[in-house]
């Protein structure tokens, strides 16, 4: 059955937020005003009598080119659709058909769909084993084969994965495989029972040294943001400005009051750690992370990570999110070491459907895919 898709208010887009378990921040919509070099807009799609059954964030980026504006339409981590439906046309076809007026040349999504996941035992044992060198090479704990058809029916209707056929896809967007803990129907003996034996002497022996960690407030980001350029130098990453957190923090909280929190270890006086914790509806997303070189003895990140997901649990979620993980397993991969400790926190890793692309305008998305592969 087709739907019909147009603009929806904020108000509107919200209300549908509100009653739904998880849909990812950056599909909220005060996501759009933080990122004011996007043009935002919230979609929704209506059935034959008039109900919101599905809706998400587009930003729509525009070409630096005279003549009539040309956008990159992006929906990060969405839409928030019916994503098994048998006619998944009859949902993209209509987002497309309004892109493609809006001045689109391509649009990118990213399917909240979860195809595959790894218990911590199971890629604990994957690390250990030389012969493994990737998370897909490790038979799941968990497999959803209705996300392979839907992969299917979007290769089908002209969909492709960034760089499948040619590489010309756009930069890359938001991680396919994550890091969750699970919270539901858990007490927080149960939580941390799950934990390493490393993390939980880390634990205590934060506690023994004295470590505090408290929710900070708009004043604390600039605090925050020093121990992030610290880690952006240390780890070879180029920094976002404190601006930009002063703007998430202003636009998220004020949606919602905990839409955003930010947390800060303090020991002896020093602040060792900080991170942004985002929250919608029963789903809990540890966002960005800071540390200096000081203090690691007294295990600061430990402690800052139990706080929040004590108070995650707290706040009724269902998950404490970890984010981004890489699905290289080689011992000298760079990111293999972020892996450890985040399953060490009893995460499971867990594989989305990744992010889809669709060519509005061919010619102009190859030029667009050859000039971000040179920079």
């Amino acid at each position: 059955m087709s739907h019909e898709l147009k603009a929806i208010t904020r108000e509107e887009h919200l209300r549908f937020i509100a009653d739904r378990p998880s849909v990812s921040p950056l599909q909220v919509p005060a996501w759009g005003e933080v990122k004011p070099e996007w043009r935002a807009e919230s979609l929704g799609w209506f059935d034959r009598a008039g109900r919101l059954t599905g809706a998400g964030l587009v930003l729509l980026r525009p070409l630096p080119l005279p003549g009539p504006k040309r956008y990159l339409a992006y929906l990060p981590e969405g839409p928030d659709l019916h994503w098994g439906t048998v006619d998944l046309a009859g949902l993209l076809r209509p987002m497309l058909a309004y892109l493609k007026g809006q001045g689109a040349f391509a649009v990118r999504m990213g399917p909240p769909v979860v195809a595959r996941c790894w218990s911590a035992d199971a890629v604990k044992a994957a690390i250990a084993d030389p012969r493994v060198r990737r998370l897909g090479d490790v038979t799941p704990t968990a497999k959803d084969p209705g996300a392979a058809r839907i992969a299917g029916r979007l290769r089908a209707l002209g969909w492709r994965r960034p760089g499948d056929g040619g590489g010309d896809g756009f930069a890359s967007g938001q991680p396919r495989h994550v890091c969750r803990v699970p919270l539901a129907g858990r007490s927080l003996e149960d939580v941390q029972g799950g934990f390493n034996q490393q993390w939980r002497r880390n634990i205590k022996k934060a506690e023994r040294a004295g470590v505090k960690v408290v929710r900070g407030d708009q004043e604390d980001l600039r605090a925050f943001h020093e121990l992030y350029v610290e880690t952006a130098e240390r780890d070879r990453f180029t920094p976002r400005p404190l601006s930009y957190f002063r703007r998430m923090w202003t636009a998220l909280t004020a949606e919602h009051p905990d839409r955003m929190r930010l947390y800060l270890a303090h020991h002896d006086g020093d602040v060792l750690a900080a991170a942004t914790m985002l929250t919608v509806g029963d789903h809990v997303w540890y966002s960005y992370g800071a540390s200096t070189s000081r203090g690691r003895d007294v295990r600061p990140s430990n402690a800052l990570q139990w706080r929040m997901m004590s108070d995650a649990h707290e706040l009724g979620a269902s998950v404490y999110d970890f984010r981004g993980i890489g699905d290289r397993l080689d011992a000298d991969d760079p990111l293999l070491g972020l892996l450890r400790f985040k399953i060490g926190a009893g995460g499971e890793a867990v594989e989305y459907l990744g992010e889809w692309e669709y060519p509005l305008n061919r010619l102009l998305h190859r030029a667009l895919g050859v000039y971000l592969s040179r920079r």
